[in-house]
Parts: C-alpha cells; structure tokens; sequence
C-alpha cells in the first residue's frame, strides 16, 4: 500500500529507525517518528525525520546537527541503529558506482536522540573494510578483476600519492564492502547488511561486530560473526536494509548489489543481477558463524528496484524507497 511521497530538499531517503525517545515524540507532536538519513552531503547535513501524527498525517524534515572538528568529512551515510539511549549512523564504506573506495565515507557515527543532535564521529581509515575482507575471505573468494581494479587498485593509487597511511587496509583481493543496513542484537553487538560482496554463488551476507560502542573511546573492531542469508533467489543478491524487531528477531529487505543506468561496475561484471527487485525477509540469528540462515519470505516488493529501508508501524511493516529524488513510504497491507 502505498502510503505518501515527501519531499526532503530534493533528496532520497536511506534506511528508517524509530524514534525511541518520547520526550522527543512529544516534542514533535507526533504518535510515531523515524529517522532516516540523506543521500547528499556530510552526515550532519543528512539526517531527518520522518513523522506520524494523526492530526497532520505524514512529514518529513531536515534536522540540523553538528559534528565539531569533523565537520565536512563525511560522506555517503546509508545506516542506522540504536542501542544503549544512542542512534548509530554507518557510512557505506564504499565509492562511486565506478569507484574508487572513498576514505570519507568510511565512518561510524552516533548521536543522542534531540531535536538538535550533537554527533560524534570515529573516522576509521577503512579499518572496518579490513576487518570483513579478513573474515569473509573463505565465503567470497577474491574480487573480480574489473572489480577490485576499479575501488581498490585506484584507491590505493590516490592514497600512495597523497601519502595516505589507510593504504595499508587496502590489499590485493580485497572486495569493496558496501554497508546498506544495521541493527544491534540484543547481546549488544551489531549487524551490518552488506549489498556486497556475496558469497561465492551469490547470497548475501550480514556480518556481526563487536566493540562498535568502544570505538568512541579508542577500542576495536571485531568481527564475531558472518550469517550467509540462503533460499532468497537466484544470485548475486545483496541486503538492502535491516531493522531489529521489538519482539524479537530481525527483517531484511534483499534485492539488487547496485543502481541501474548509472554505470555500475558490479552490474557490469554482473549482468544477470540487473532485473532483481526487493523481498522483505525475516529471520533470528543463528548461535554458529558462519551460520546459514535461511529467511523467512514476508512480502515481495516487486516492482520496487530500490527499497532503502524497512521498520514497524501500527503492527505493519513500513517501508521507504529513493525513486526519482523522492521519499516514498509504502506500508504493508
């Protein structure tokens, strides 16, 4: 069912994660509310809210914060998630649909839910891109070499010139990561949907990581878990959202590794994924990794190519879509 269009300054919406916080609700007037990130610009000039109420129905809005000495050095948010009275912001790690990988889009981010948030910033120099490589190796196998010639060699090109020392992250076999979605567990680590890599025959992958809340105090990294989602179709298929569940387990929406007619060099190099559209999923986590899961199928979204993010609403699924610079909401029947 589709529910509204918004508009957000000419912008497309990334992921949707309820707002927790009910003096912030009241503030906003609002029966429910979520935050959902832009696809222009730093990650403080990119989040926003999108708000409930049943006076003035459905609206969405830019929300100003600040990120002190990382102000401007951030780019391409794509994530969300909450955990301990926090909303974390993921950038997507990866680059242009040609590439090569972007150092500013490698970042984790969090703020306290307020009408004018205050965020801090860890810019991480890739060390999450070398964590998942290590760990995914066996699952992947090496990138292809269009692939890991166009985000890897020549991001490793430009850091050598610039005599960047995040060059060392960036080695030989190496896929980019693409993160598209988030959600922490309950035992406090957190999830990330990858939209790429996948596995070897094609299935997509939700890593879990621990000490994503140390890093704000100088901690680490570290990858704990590798979930393989099987039985979602033919392949290459990648996460393109993720929310936890208030009752427990997790959904998933899964569809395309990349954007059509933008000259993507995944979509090149893998030509039979171009026609593939969204399926929402769910699934709990398995105890073993790499464990594999298989979801349970909950709704198909087809025509929908490009279904951004996913979360509850009035005991249905609500989802948003970035079709033509625009926010679509749709919710299930």
């Amino acid at each position: 069912m589709h529910l509204v269009e918004l508009t957000i300054a000419d912008n497309e919406a990334s992921d949707l994660l309820r707002v927790e916080d009910p003096g912030l609700l009241a503030e906003l007037g609002a029966e429910s509310a979520y935050w959902t990130v832009l696809d222009e610009g730093p990650v403080e000039k990119c989040l926003a809210l999108i708000v409930h109420s049943q006076r003035d129905g459905w609206s969405a809005h830019h929300v100003a914060a600040q990120a002190g000495e990382h102000a401007d050095r951030t780019e391409d948010a794509e994530a969300l998630a909450y955990h301990d009275g926090w909303v974390y912001v993921l950038g997507s790690h990866f680059g242009s649909k040609k590439g090569p990988l972007q150092p500013k889009r490698a970042f984790v981010a969090r703020f306290r839910e307020s009408g004018a948030p205050a965020l801090e910033i860890v810019r991480h120099r890739f060390a999450l891109h070398r964590a998942v490589n290590d760990a995914l190796a066996e699952l992947t196998g090496p990138a292809h070499a269009p692939v890991h010639e166009s985000f890897i060699a020549r991001a490793r090109e430009r850091g050598l010139a610039k005599g960047k020392s995040w060059v060392e992250q960036l080695q030989p076999g190496d896929h980019p990561i693409n993160v598209e979605g988030a959600a922490f567990t309950a035992r406090g680590t957190l999830l990330i949907g990858l939209r790429w890599p996948v596995t070897v025959t094609g299935e997509p992958i939700i890593v879990e990581l621990a000490g994503v809340p140390e890093l704000f105090s100088g901690g680490t990294l570290i990858v704990v878990g590798a979930h393989v989602l099987a039985g979602a179709g033919p392949g290459p298929l990648g996460v393109r959202a993720l929310c936890a569940r208030q009752e427990g387990g997790f959904d998933v929406v899964i569809g395309s590794i990349d954007a059509l007619d933008k000259g993507s060099v995944l979509l090149d190099t893998h030509p039979q994924a171009r026609d593939a559209t969204c399926r929402h999923f769910r699934f709990t986590l398995g105890e073993q990794s790499p464990a594999v899961i298989e979801p349970e199928l909950i709704a198909d979204l087809a025509p929908l190519h490009h279904v951004e993010g996913i979360a509850e609403w009035q005991g249905r699924s609500l989802y948003v879509t970035d079709e033509d610079h625009r926010v679509a909401l749709y919710a299930q029947p």
